[in-house]
């Protein structure tokens, strides 16, 4: 109790000094919104064209422009959405996905938020915080299954506050085994001050990830309990502006979608990631787009803007026009069958796989959901060598890359390639590396086939018609993984 109220006044007088503008206006929004309910098919179009080229550009769509894609009726019109997210997409990153695991290290959590499995009064939740022994083991069971990216995720307590999390980065990257480590370690947490995020990147984390949860004031006081640190509405807006401020390179945004109207969340998004850009010259890293699922103390169905699996994917392809250079993520909390038919048509870039959201769920080979450990429902329970099995029949090139975070290429050295849509000249050979290593060291003899005698030949020779030196350099680093090699990477 002590850690939590001075950790509230702190912020409260954080929040009366707070330089920062309010740029979510509900007013505003919704008006863009009324206004722009009934786009002709040539707006619309316009739009989609307008989006398809900002991809070279590294620009932003309107709000405006944004709202006439949200108020698509036609259905022809949204596979023309479909079409020109897949090509932004494609013409940005290539036809790779990035993939990662989320590990849960933290559970208990001071707030008491209406919809979350980790609320402060759900006693039906095992609380537990994984001691470093513990917290090997995971580590030691993620690096079985071939991953080496992860989000690390924590609940809001003094078991877990920054110390503890700097602490923990630093126990993932020491864990060796058969010659290989996580090599990079993005973080979900709360908000902090600048200090606390500088103690965090002094570790060496990746992006720092905080979702609004909401934009819409209302019903962000309705869902988060006042007096809680949850519920301070312009804490939790600013902590990416903080974040950038104390020097964290990489932010990243997302919103629960099933609190509010989602049409008005899109938008609040994409002001959010105009004033990081106006202010620090970087939009955001990755923009996710999470549903909100079944958890032991709540249930999504009683909730009245409970999203549709149709507006699930129409706002994944929209926020891929809105911003191009931004990478996406779409979750496991989804069934298969829909993050299938997302990464066809939505231009998704990145995506966990092998996911297991229960604390000391990856070395206990938990299967399935355990409601009493794990923060929601997840829908995708296929290992990762199933998950790309089914990437691989599909063509598309997964990938472990990490090399543009240890080599440099991050904040506003990573912007321009990816505004310019050159970052996948470095994307796609760096893909087919650690599709490589991963084909040597953990494929099943399906993927490894596939790998072998489609994907990876499919991939050089693409970069052997344009880019020839950079195929010759990718082809020595083979060799050098076929003869034992690790780690080799642009």
């Amino acid at each position: 109790m002590s850690w939590t109220k001075e950790r509230f006044d702190r912020i409260k007088a954080w929040e009366e000094s707070c330089e920062f503008e309010d740029f979510i206006d509900d007013r505003v929004i919704h008006g863009i919104l009324k206004k722009q309910e009934n786009p002709s098919r040539e707006s619309v179009l316009g739009v989609i064209n307008k989006a398809k080229e900002n991809a070279y550009k590294g620009t932003m769509l309107t709000p405006e422009e944004t709202a006439i894609l949200l108020h698509i009726k036609d259905e022809d019109l949204w596979e023309e959405v479909f079409k020109a997210a897949t090509f932004i997409k494609e013409e940005v990153y290539g036809n790779r996905i990035v993939l990662f695991s989320p590990l849960y290290i933290s559970n208990p959590c001071v707030n008491n938020c209406s919809y979350c499995g980790f609320k402060s009064s759900n006693e039906e939740m095992s609380k537990k915080t994984l001691q470093d022994e513990e917290l090997v083991q995971e580590i030691e069971a993620l690096l079985d299954s071939g991953q080496k990216r992860l989000i690390a995720v924590y609940g809001e307590h003094p078991k877990s506050d920054y110390a503890y999390i700097a602490k923990t980065v630093k126990t993932i990257y020491s864990v060796k085994k058969d010659k290989t480590e996580i090599r990079r370690v993005n973080i979900n947490a709360a908000p902090m001050f600048e200090e606390e995020y500088q103690a965090i990147k002094a570790e060496g984390i990746g992006t720092y990830q905080v979702f609004q949860e909401t934009y819409h004031r209302e019903t962000y006081e309705k869902i988060h309990p006042q007096g809680t640190l949850k519920g301070e509405y312009k804490w939790r807006l600013f902590a990416l502006h903080r974040a950038l401020k104390a020097g964290l390179d990489d932010v990243a945004i997302g919103v629960l979608f099933g609190l509010y109207d989602w049409k008005f969340e899109v938008l609040s998004m994409l002001y959010h990631a105009m004033d990081l850009e106006r202010i620090f010259g970087i939009g955001p890293h990755t923009i996710s787009f999470p549903r909100i699922k079944l958890t032991s103390g709540s249930n999504p169905k009683e909730l009245p803007y409970a999203l549709k699996d149709e507006d699930l994917i129409r706002i994944a392809a929209v926020v891929r026009l809105m911003c191009p250079f931004t990478g996406t993520i779409l979750t496991a909390r989804e069934e298969p069958q829909l993050r299938d038919v997302m990464l066809k048509k939505c231009g998704i870039s990145q995506t966990d796989a092998g996911t297991n959201i229960g604390i000391g769920g990856y070395s206990k080979a938990q299967e399935g959901n355990d409601l009493s450990n794990q923060q929601f429902a997840i829908g995708d329970h296929r290992n990762i060598d199933n998950f790309i099995l089914n990437l691989v029949r599909e063509g598309r090139l997964p990938s472990f890359c990490t090399s543009c975070y240890r080599e440099g290429r991050t904040g506003c050295n990573f912007m321009p390639l990816a505004k310019q849509a050159t970052i996948k000249y470095l994307c796609i050979p760096n893909g087919i590396l650690t599709f490589k290593e991963y084909i040597r060291d953990y494929a099943s003899p399906e993927v490894k086939k596939l790998g072998e005698e489609v994907i990876i030949p499919k991939y050089l020779g693409m970069l052997r018609e344009n880019l020839p030196q950079a195929a010759k350099v990718v082809e020595e680093m083979i060799q050098k993984l076929e003869s034992g090699g690790t780690d080799c990477h642009l």
